[in-house]
């Protein structure tokens, strides 16, 4: 038995993404602390990627395009990476925080699993 319905997944992943992309684009100061500053402007990388999650959602949404959204999330999650090793950096030194990144470094595997999976039209 699965413990994830696979019928569930991309729907849930674009859930996820969307409401994401939302609050990057509402809320941006929320996560420009994430983003490593050798990448530039955090306000930009924030927007571009609130923008890129949103439109994965709305491609996962569907079935003509999931595979272009699941291909699109494949990327974001892929290229979120960086922030999620930032957070180390940051949170240095505060155990709680450190124990919170740590434990969403591994959260990425699903939700990649689940990118893939739309990816292939799955």
């Amino acid at each position: 038995m699965a413990l994830v319905n696979p019928r569930w997944t991309t729907p849930g992943l674009a859930l996820l993404l969307g409401g994401s992309g939302v609050l990057h684009l509402v809320r941006p100061r929320t996560y420009e602390w994430l983003v490593p500053p050798e990448l530039g402007d955090a306000r930009r990388w924030v927007l571009v990627t609130g923008v890129a999650e949103l439109a994965a959602a709305a491609l996962m949404g569907a079935p003509a395009s999931r595979r272009a959204g699941g291909g699109l999330a494949v990327v974001l999650l892929v290229g979120f990476v960086p922030a999620h090793l930032h957070t180390f950096r940051v949170v240095r030194g505060r155990p709680v925080a450190t124990a919170v990144a740590a434990a969403r470094l591994p959260l990425q595997v699903p939700l990649l699993r689940a990118a893939l999976r739309a990816a292939r039209g799955s």
